[in-house]
């Protein structure tokens, strides 16, 4: 491979507007992100329409690593380093098994309101980890904001619910860890490597598990194909699970992992607007004004300074 000139970011992104250019393209890409993960907890309550959850679950790593796989043979991309193959491993048990299979089991009994209380509380959880994992030290006003955005969007979510805390909360929570992990191991190894590998890799590195462990769960699990269920399952896959995270790690490594994760603040509401067009979920008068103070909320963690 040819050596990147001097103008082109680690990501592999051309900062042609310099640094203001390039945070700018990383926060819209990071937001292309976000909305694509909006989608899925409604898509995988389609999925589940056809699908057990097991099935689903390894299907969609499945087909998720398929495409990834064809993008690094038809790129002829090489091995990535060892050095940075543990980092991988925690972005493929985190993002590729670990909150996909958590989320899905949860939905089987939780409405996708409830679970969006989990991405609520993710940009929180992930600006924790980067800290405890990579040292990075925000400042007050980015914990004022990030705690506020995170206090409107939970107590919006849970009255959405009801204020009822189900049997699938223990698996929410094990869910936003496990994520968080990921994400922030990801936005490091993006810093160094283009995003949609990082991604791209872990997804190839669970094929050898999800190809049998798929094969034993549509042997098990009854399978009903209609438009919802393989739709649902497609775009988790495809969606979710590979063009999401691209751009999502592409955005991490342009403007950082703590400030790239305070945009999920608005996550849970689309979640919930989604919910509404396609699982024809109503929403309360409530929604609006949480709208406008999480949007004030990630307009002051931009703006913050670490």
């Amino acid at each position: 491979m040819r050596a990147q000139s001097s103008a082109i970011a680690p990501t592999g992104i051309a900062v042609a507007g310099g640094t203001e250019g390039r945070r700018s393209l990383g926060t819209l890409q990071a937001a292309l992100g976000v909305t694509a993960f909006s989608l899925t907890f409604p898509a995988t309550a389609w999925g589940l329409e056809g699908f057990g959850a097991w099935s689903l679950v390894a299907v969609r790593s499945v087909l998720a690593a398929v495409i990834a796989g064809g993008c690094l043979l038809a790129l002829r991309v090489p091995l990535p380093d060892r050095r940075h193959r543990p980092g991988l491993a925690v972005v493929a048990a985190g993002v590729v098994v670990g909150f996909p299979l958590l989320t899905t089991l949860a939905l089987q009994t939780s409405t996708t309101a409830h679970a969006a209380v989990v991405v609520g509380l993710l940009p929180l959880t992930t600006a924790l980890m980067s800290a405890l994992r990579i040292g990075t030290r925000p400042s007050r006003t980015f914990w004022t904001a990030s705690l506020a955005g995170a206090a409107a969007v939970v107590a919006f979510t849970v009255q959405q619910s009801g204020g009822a805390l189900t049997a699938a909360d223990g698996l929410l929570f094990a869910a936003l860890l496990v994520c968080a992990a990921g994400y922030t191991e990801g936005g490091r190894l993006a810093r160094v490597m283009p995003g949609w590998q990082v991604i791209g890799w872990a997804l190839v590195l669970c094929l050898p598990v999800a190809v049998p462990a798929a094969a034993v769960a549509l042997a098990l699990e009854p399978v009903r194909l209609t438009v919802h269920s393989v739709t649902g399952l497609l775009w988790v896959a495809a969606g979710s699970q590979f063009l999401g995270l691209v751009v999502w790690y592409r955005g991490m490594a342009a403007v950082g992992i703590p400030k790239a994760s305070q945009l999920q603040l608005a996550q849970p509401l689309l979640t919930l607007v989604w919910s509404v067009l396609l699982l024809g979920e109503h929403l309360t008068v409530a929604a609006p004004l949480t709208a406008v103070a999480v949007l004030v909320c990630i307009a002051v963690t931009q703006r913050a300074r670490g």
